[in-house]
């Protein structure tokens, strides 16, 4: 019965660590040696806060959910370390600016439990954001030192010696989640003020749109192959024959020339040339070909005695 008692009236009264503290940005930590404390989301509290914490049946890991009673703005947040000055607490830079708060100003800090993320999109506040070659993998490093994520939070990244902010658009499966030992599906937005690169649409005009499909290509009447006229082989003219009949714009349909071809027109004269003459030949060149006298290699009549 004693140790029931006993128990009963042992036993912390709340499970939920809240409190209020002077809130300060990390510049302000004595030696400003904690530039790590600028690169992620967690914050730094005083002693007394970890001797309360342990005293309470809280679950782990830490998170904690900062709120601005004044400007009505909260945000959630992990702890790095707690080494601050009584009565202080230490925050990133971009944290108070989320929250609205100045230096020294009272800011109420509350233990809380939040759902394991699944799903997160954020928006690049600067086009700058684009030159990343690989822009998950360096908001996957980046991610390691925070613990947590708000929707409309504005958070800040570094990478190669440059700061990066990208506003949290939405995050699954509630509006603020733990990022700590996570599967997270992550998305981009557009970055803010990015224009996407206009397209010159191609004017048509009523004419164009109005006309037959096959008439789009204008006809090429430069060249026309087999136009003109032939030549007989026995130096005749045929004067029958009618005289080529120019090919017109109208006459092509769908890139095909519409001949008037009919079988058996064509006909083949096959009239010899005649031969000159030999006395003409002579008359022209002076020259008459085997015209000469032979000689023989031995004379006629026998052997010379």
């Amino acid at each position: 019965m004693f140790n029931v008692l006993e128990h009963a009236f042992l036993r912390p009264l709340s499970s939920r660590f809240t409190t209020q503290f002077r809130c300060y940005s990390v510049s302000m930590f004595p030696g400003n040696e904690r530039s790590d404390v600028e690169r992620g989301g967690k914050i730094i509290l005083p002693p007394s806060a970890l001797d309360q914490l342990s005293r309470l049946n809280i679950t782990y890991p830490m998170l904690f959910k900062l709120t601005n009673a004044r400007a009505d703005r909260s945000t959630h947040s992990g702890v790095l370390e707690f080494i601050a000055d009584e009565g202080k607490c230490y925050l990133p830079y971009w944290m108070m600016r989320n929250l609205f708060v100045d230096e020294g100003e009272l800011l109420q800090v509350e233990s809380v439990n939040l759902h394991v993320a699944t799903y997160s999109k954020f928006q690049p506040q600067s086009v700058d954001f684009l030159d990343i070659t690989n822009p998950k993998a360096v908001l996957e490093n980046a991610l390691r030192n925070f613990a947590c994520l708000t929707t409309t939070d504005v958070i800040a990244i570094t990478y190669n010696d440059k700061v990066y902010e990208l506003c949290v658009m939405e995050t699954k499966p509630d509006r603020a989640v733990s990022i700590i030992e996570c599967d997270m599906n992550v998305d981009f937005d557009a970055p803010l003020g990015y224009k996407e690169p206009e397209r010159v649409a191609r004017q048509e005009t009523t004419e164009e749109l109005e006309t037959d499909a096959p008439e789009f290509i204008a006809p090429d009447l430069g060249f026309r192959a087999f136009t003109g006229c032939g030549n007989r082989l026995d130096g005749k003219t045929k004067g029958t024959e009618a005289a080529p009949v120019p090919l017109r714009a109208t006459d092509l349909k769908r890139g095909v020339p519409n001949y008037s071809y009919k079988k058996g027109t064509v006909s083949f004269i096959r009239t010899p040339r005649p031969s000159p003459s030999p006395d003409a030949a002579n008359s022209t060149s002076g020259f008459t070909a085997f015209s000469g006298e032979g000689q023989a290699l031995r004379k006629k009549g026998g052997r010379k005695p």
